[in-house]
This record gives C-alpha cells, structure tokens and sequence, in this order.
C-alpha cells in the first residue's frame, strides 16, 4: 500500500499519477509485465460509490440541508476517496499480481 516495490520495497512503484514505472530503480525488477488493468478501478467505484451514498442518504436524513448543498459536498468528497484510493489499490493489485506469480515460477 506504499506504493513501493513489490520485492524490495525501496523502490517506487510509480512514475506518474498512475503510471506503473517499468523497472524498479532500486532492485531493478522489470515491472513492464505487472498491469492492474481495470481491477482497482472496480474496487473504488464499488467502494466510493457505497459510501458515497449512504453518506448523502444518512446526511439527507439528519440534516435535511438543501440539493444545492449536496451538489457542492459530495463531488468533491467522491472525487477526493477516488483520488485517494485509487493509487494504494493499483499499487496492492501490483503487488499481489508479483507475489502470485513468482509463486507459480
């Protein structure tokens, strides 16, 4: 979830926002090979999307504030837990993608 190398743990996993580097520069582990696709991406819809609207139900509930309220609040709060998650899943996605197959060598 450190967004480090899966097998030395030193290296950054990154390159950009999302971009996977293709080789660890530390340990030098070709990571070309290693790609999350959609599966992180999956997670966080279900995941934000989930919360997302309990919290707009149960906020609705206790407050009843306006929809402009809501159309000021919870874009930025579905934006910012994307953004946020994103990044950790892909890298643990890596991660585990590393650990299966270097088991099955």
């Amino acid at each position: 979830m450190a967004a480090r190398c899966p097998r030395c743990h030193e290296g950054k996993l990154f390159a950009g926002l999302l971009e996977i580097t293709p080789t660890c520069p530390v340990c030098g582990l070709d990571l070309s090979a290693h790609d999350a696709a959609d599966g992180p991406a999956v997670f966080v819809i279900f995941i934000v999307g989930a919360l997302s609207v309990i919290g707009a139900l149960t906020f609705e509930a206790i407050a009843s504030p306006p929809y402009w309220m809501h159309f000021a609040i919870w874009p930025v709060v579905v934006i910012a837990a994307t953004l946020g998650l994103l990044r950790p899943l892909k890298a643990k996605f890596v991660e585990i993608q590393y650990r299966r197959r270097s088991t099955q060598l």
